[in-house]
C-alpha cells in the first residue's frame, strides 16, 4: 500500500509530461477576419490602458469597453484615449439572475458588429500578431487561449501555478478539441474566441448568466450545442497578471473553485486528489522513506517542468507542500462562501450557485 505514494504522483507527472509535448504554444497565423475586441472594465485603473492600446494596435474593427461601474480612475483613462475605433459602454445596475462578468459579456456582444467576437480580460495585453494568432489557433467556431501569466509578488507565486499545475496534471489538453464530450473541457476566459454565428446559437452569455465560472460555462454550452471548443497556450498571443497581490489570488481562486467543480461531492474527490498526488508523500516521509522520496522526486520534477514552461519563478519549486496546503485552504474559503450563501467578488456579493440557478 504504501507504494501508492509513489505511484499517484507519477500519474500527474505522467500527463504533464505528454501535454508538454502535445500542447504546444499557437504559432499558426490565420487569415485577419472582421473581428471586435469586447472588454468587461469593472475598476481596472491599473491595466485598462495597456490593455485598450494593445488591442487598438491589433486590425480589429472596433474595440469595446464595458465600464461596469467602476469607482477607480477606470472611467476617466477611458475618456482620455481617443480612436475612432474605441467605443465604451456604460454599465447600469446589475439584473436579478445575472453575474457580473456574463452580463458585461452579454452587453458587449449586443453592441458588437464583427464576425469574430474576441472576449479579452481588462487585465490582458495583446502581443503584435496576436489577431492572426487567434485566428490561427481556432480550429472550429470557439477558442479560448491561455495568456503568458505573470506574478509580482511572493502570495501570487505560491497560487497562481496551480493554474498550471491544474490543467496539464489531470487531462490531456489536445483532446478539448478533438473530443466531443462536454466534459472533456478546459477553458480559460481571458482570451476567448467566437464567431458570432455560434455565439447566437449557443444562446450568448445569457445562456449562462448565472454561472460565476463563466467561461467554462459558455465552453461547454457551446461543445452541447455541437461546436468544437479548442483551448491552447496563447502565451506569444498575450500576456496577463491575473491579480495584484497575494490576497487578491486567494480570493479569486476561492471564488472559482467550488463553482468550478459544481459540488461540494466534487470539490472533496479534488481536494482528495490533490492531497494524495501532491502533499501525502511529504507527510509521511519520515515513515515510508523509500516510496515517499519517489512521489516527492514526481512532484519536484513536475513542477520543475511547468517552471520551466511556462516562467514560474524557480522558487516555488522548492514550496510545492506549502502551495499546496495553500490550495487546501482555498477550498475549505470556497466552501465556506458556499455554505454561508455569499460569494464576494468585485465589490459585489453573490449567492451561492443553487440559489442562484433556482427557479
Amino acid at each position: 500500500m504504501s507504494w501508492l505514494l509513489a505511484w499517484l504522483p507519477l500519474i500527474p507527472l505522467g500527463v504533464t509530461i505528454a501535454n508538454l509535448a502535445a500542447w504546444r504554444p499557437t504559432s499558426r497565423r490565420g487569415a485577419i477576419p472582421r473581428a471586435s475586441a469586447l472588454v468587461p472594465a469593472r475598476n481596472e485603473e491599473g491595466t485598462i490602458e495597456a490593455c485598450v492600446r494593445g488591442l487598438l494596435a491589433e486590425p480589429f474593427e472596433e474595440v469595446i469597453v464595458l465600464d461596469d461601474g467602476s469607482t477607480d480612475r477606470t472611467s476617466s483613462i477611458l475618456a482620455a484615449m481617443s480612436d475612432p475605433r474605441l467605443r465604451v459602454l456604460r454599465g447600469g445596475r446589475l439584473p436579478s439572475g445575472w453575474v457580473g462578468k456574463p452580463h458585461a459579456c452579454h452587453r458587449l456582444a449586443e453592441a458588437a458588429m464583427g464576425d469574430l467576437l474576441v472576449f479579452v480580460d481588462a487585465d490582458v495585453q495583446l502581443r503584435p500578431g496576436a489577431l492572426a494568432l487567434i485566428e490561427g489557433a481556432r480550429r472550429g467556431d470557439v477558442v479560448s487561449l491561455l495568456p503568458e501569466q505573470r506574478v509580482g509578488s511572493f502570495g501570487e507565486a505560491l497560487i497562481l501555478p496551480l493554474l498550471h499545475l491544474t490543467y496539464t496534471g489531470f487531462l490531456f489538453l489536445p483532446w478539448v478539441g478533438s473530443v466531443r464530450d462536454p466534459r472533456v473541457l478546459a477553458a480559460n476566459g481571458q482570451v476567448l474566441a467566437v464567431t458570432r454565428s455560434a455565439y447566437d446559437a449557443v444562446g450568448g452569455f445569457a445562456a449562462v448568466r448565472a454561472e460565476i465560472v463563466d467561461d467554462m460555462a459558455f465552453c461547454r454550452a457551446a461543445k452541447v450545442a455541437g461546436f468544437r471548443v479548442d483551448f491552447v497556450d496563447g502565451g506569444p498571443a498575450a500576456v496577463c497578471r491575473m491579480y495584484r497581490s497575494g490576497s487578491d489570488a486567494w480570493a479569486g481562486f476561492s471564488k472559482n473553485l467550488l463553482e468550478g467543480v459544481g459540488s461540494v461531492p466534487a470539490l472533496a474527490a479534488v481536494v482528495s486528489l490533490y492531497a494524495g498526488c501532491f502533499l501525502l508523500p511529504w507527510v509521511l516521509l519520515p515513515w515510508v522513506p523509500v516510496p515517499a522520496m519517489v512521489g516527492i522526486g514526481a512532484n519536484l520534477l513536475q513542477r520543475s517542468l511547468l517552471a520551466w514552461r511556462f516562467g514560474h519563478p524557480p522558487y516555488v519549486v522548492l514550496l510545492h507542500p506549502l502551495s499546496i496546503l495553500a490550495f487546501l485552504a482555498i477550498a475549505v474559503r470556497s466552501w465556506w462562501w458556499s455554505r454561508t450563501h455569499a460569494i464576494r467578488w468585485r465589490g459585489r456579493v453573490y449567492a451561492a450557485r443553487a440559489a442562484r440557478v433556482s427557479p
